[in-house]
């Protein structure tokens, strides 16, 4: 059962690098002038020596956040998740995950979760570029527990990592003791019949879809497949062969993102199973509210109940 968020995101993300910062002075955040947007204007307030503003200069933090890394700082770097992974892709490749250097990167604003920014700040290929590079681990946090446990694990393991999300408030899946291993999906909910596949805000729709289901007597299992890369193969296989049936939804263009990396595993596992993939579909964003852009890209909970009964015929 889906329950109330306690804070936003951001307030997360701010929270937990003061709390980091508290035992070690070698954070170091970075911000690409969204100080305000984000809540790290806090963090400078209280760490000033720990804080750099690079501006709008996306690829020159990138670089600048190589530099610390070459020093022994642990930088987290935060910008919009389009800027952080396509207009700074090159300088990603070269600086960091070619060099084999450390950097914890939040892509904010993830998807249609940017809404009155419009298309050019909807990120919808950006896990598809990250995951691309071998050594980069990338995630979405599917809520604000995930979110903090995933920035936690990102300091303790070190290396280059990708966390996408949301900045405001998202419906709270986990309980606060809750804990999470890269590469191991969570199963949120248990059947039978089909397995709904789902990261970030996609997993909450993706629960509600399965309990519309549930009173038409179709038991749909829920993954939240947060670790994107890693991907729990196994996790895929397993309910590939339990129920024979999988849909794959995610706040990104199916290409690229969960639904193709999906595809793969089935695929190369000679796994035939009915299959479909929910996902920006081939378009760019647009203005426009949560509710009404999940509706119009087809990854609400309605869209995508109804299009797991025409999967199951």
């Amino acid at each position: 059962m889906l329950k109330p968020a306690i804070c936003e995101m951001r307030k997360v993300y701010v929270d937990t690098l003061i709390e980091l910062a508290k035992r070690d002075k070698n954070i170091v955040v970075l911000e690409a002038d969204l100080a305000g947007a984000i809540g790290t204007k806090r963090f400078g307030e209280i760490y000033p020596n720990q804080y750099i503003n690079c501006g709008i200069m996306e690829a020159n933090m990138v670089g600048v956040a190589a530099g610390l890394s070459l020093t022994g700082k642990h930088s987290f770097i935060h910008t919009f998740s389009s800027f952080a992974a396509r207009r700074a892709f090159d300088q990603i490749f070269m600086s960091l995950a070619y060099a084999g250097l450390d950097a914890v990167m939040l892509g904010s604003d993830a998807g249609i979760t940017s809404e009155h920014n419009g298309g050019t700040h909807m990120s919808f290929e950006d896990i598809g570029l990250m995951r691309m590079l071998p050594n980069c681990i990338v995630t979405e946090a599917s809520d604000e527990v995930m979110l903090k446990k995933l920035l936690l694990k990102a300091y303790e393991k070190g290396g280059l990592w990708y966390i996408r999300t949301s900045r405001k408030k998202v419906p709270r899946i986990y309980d606060l003791d809750e804990n999470f291993e890269i590469g191991t999906a969570k199963v949120v909910k248990d059947g039978n019949d089909v397995a709904i596949l789902a990261y970030g805000i996609s997993v909450a729709d993706a629960y509600e879809g399965a309990m519309l289901l549930e009173t038409e007597g179709i038991r749909a299992a829920v993954i939240d497949m947060f670790s994107i890369q890693p991907l729990d193969f196994q996790m895929i296989l397993h309910y590939a062969d339990k129920t024979g049936a999988i849909v794959t939804v995610e706040n990104h263009q199916i290409a690229g993102g969960l639904g193709s990396a999906t595809a793969e595993v089935l695929a190369e596992n000679k796994k035939a199973v009915k299959f479909t993939r929910l996902g920006i579909k081939g378009r760019y964003g647009q203005t426009g509210t949560i509710d009404y852009l999940k509706k119009d890209y087809g990854i609400d909970k309605y869209s995508i109940a109804d299009q797991v009964k025409k999967l199951l015929g």
